[in-house]
């Protein structure tokens, strides 16, 4: 008899999930405890419909989510890997248990037959709690999709794609890390992934895979977690605090908990890249101390020339700063991004590479010519406190949020309506 819960995309640890989840829920802990947030769904193709069966399915494994914990082979690898966890973070995490009725999900038919349609999905509860519900919501969802809607795929050559993609990175000298889990097919897909992210590694002789932003499947290959910091902190803090100067004191707030024990990387376009700079380099002393940037939208090949005019005009050689890449990537434009760099004498670039790692494969009867598409979503912080919140992407087609606080925060930033 199969054991209760076979066959629903669960995940195996509270650690299948981003390391910046964690950091960031730190931060929420430290310096917002008790602050209530809603986060919601969007799913960007409005062309993709989830049947009925998939979403009862996904209700179903989120039920489950109450049965996950930290184990203490978990807590002493966090312990001994991520200096920069507290031990009173850690004592945290070591209690926490996910609550699914934080989580509200509800079936949208579309069909005729009612069989297909959209799905509303919300988690309201304390910030520090619903923090860490965004990843493996969407990791179960998209799971859940290509077990009962999406079907006409399968595993075969999945293993050696990922060895090629990363045998061209790292022959290139290209350093990239696996950024996929929120958008992956499955948990056995990112799995096959890492594995032959290793084993290329290892082939080459090559340090170039800096690891992975999954803090289970570090642990489980014994490489290194990645993480920097996302959209939803400045988002939350801004919302909390205000807009006019919400990127440096985001920075200031996070400067409190990681000041020491780990690279600082900050994230230039919550509120767009150019209200970003424009405060950035008012404090050359944050901009010496932090020690990169992560370009997540717009257009990447503006981003590096840029960077470089900015750090040069307060007396910073951008050749000593990180940058990080991590909207969209593919090898080759991973590949080209690293020659405009190469070219520009920008040294310590790297790339976060996601869904074209875990999510990338063809239909079954097409014999894989014919893309199986990943789904095109994301789980986004709506408010905090009843307070709206939203993103100014560099990407226009990427805003989110409540249209009026999108216009307050254009003007604010001086930025086209």
């Amino acid at each position: 008899m199969a054991a209760p819960g076979a066959n629903l995309a669960i995940p195996p640890s509270i650690l299948d999930t981003d390391l910046y989840k964690f950091t960031m829920q730190q931060a929420v802990l430290h310096h917002f405890p008790d602050v209530q947030a809603t986060y919601r769904f969007t799913n960007r193709n409005k062309n993709v419909l989830f049947s009925r069966q998939c979403i009862e399915r996904f209700r179903a494994a989120v039920s489950y989510f109450t049965d996950l914990s930290l184990t203490r082979t978990e807590l002493e690898w966090l312990q001994s890997t991520c200096p920069y966890f507290t031990q009173k973070y850690l004592d945290y995490l070591s209690a926490y248990r996910y609550k699914p009725e934080q989580v509200h999900i509800t079936y949208i038919p579309i069909s005729e037959d009612g069989m297909f349609g959209e799905v509303s999905i919300e988690a309201t509860g304390p910030w520090v709690e619903t923090i860490l519900w965004e990843v493996p919501l969407m990791a179960c969802l998209s799971e859940t999709y290509f077990q009962t809607v999406m079907t006409d795929w399968n595993y075969d050559g999945q293993e050696d794609l990922a060895y090629v993609k990363a045998k061209d990175l790292l022959e290139a000298e290209c350093t990239f890390s696996e950024f996929g889990t929120r958008r992956r097919r499955s948990y056995h897909a990112q799995d096959v992934v890492i594995k032959a992210l290793v084993r290329a590694s290892k082939d080459i002789s090559s340090s170039d895979l800096s690891g992975t932003s999954n803090v289970h499947f570090a642990h489980k290959y014994n490489i290194s977690v990645i993480g920097t910091i996302a959209h939803e902190w400045f988002m939350g803090v801004a919302a909390l605090k205000g807009y006019e100067h919400a990127n440096s004191l985001s920075l200031d707030l996070w400067e409190e908990v990681y000041r020491e024990n780990t690279p600082l990387i900050a994230l230039t376009d919550t509120f767009s890249t150019t209200a970003f700079f424009k405060e950035f380099v008012t404090d050359p002393d944050r901009a010496r101390l932090w020690a990169g940037l992560r370009q997540d939208s717009g257009d990447p090949f503006t981003f590096g020339p840029r960077v470089k005019e900015m750090y040069l005009s307060i007396g910073i050689d951008p050749a000593t700063k990180s940058l990080i890449y991590s909207d969209s990537l593919s090898v080759q434009k991973a590949l080209n991004i690293k020659k405009q760099c190469d070219e520009l004498g920008l040294k310590k670039i790297s790339f976060g590479i996601g869904t074209f790692l875990t999510n990338d494969f063809g239909t079954q009867s097409s014999g894989g010519t014919e893309k199986s598409k990943a789904l095109n979503m994301v789980i986004k912080l709506g408010s905090v406190n009843d307070k709206p919140c939203v993103k100014i992407s560099d990407d226009l087609t990427k805003n989110t949020g409540d249209k009026a606080t999108v216009e307050h925060v254009k003007r604010v930033f001086n930025l086209p309506l």
